[in-house]
């Protein structure tokens, strides 16, 4: 089984026009003011537009920082809260995915800044 590749760290680069520093700084910011565990807090609440647009806020920026496996994780998260209908592999998949991000964000700044 291959490794997950938790940040792409040239693809996030590149769309940074490969300012290292710059994409640190991002990924720092990412790390330090995303309130991941927001999205649960409104779907307990049975909030689902906040929880949407927070899942939706959380899947531009992994995205634009080529975070890709949480993007995906978050990506299918945010169909079922459309939907109104969120089960718990779903959110067990995207907590598991986010716990596994943070470290390898941590050290792709630590390369990049």
């Amino acid at each position: 089984m291959a490794d997950i590749v938790y940040v792409d760290q040239e693809d996030g680069k590149k769309r940074v026009m490969n300012n290292a520093k710059l994409y640190a700084k991002l990924l720092g910011k990412f790390k330090d003011e995303t309130n991941f565990e927001s999205i649960f807090t409104a779907l307990d609440a049975g909030n689902y537009e906040e929880a949407q647009g927070i899942a939706h806020t959380i899947k531009g920026i992994t995205a634009n920082l080529s975070i890709k496996d949480l993007n995906e994780k978050i990506v299918a998260l945010e169909v079922q809260i459309k939907e109104k209908s969120v089960d718990s592999q779903t959110i067990e998949a995207a907590k598991a995915s986010f716990a596994a991000t943070i470290p390898e964000v941590e050290k792709a700044i630590a390369e990049n800044a």
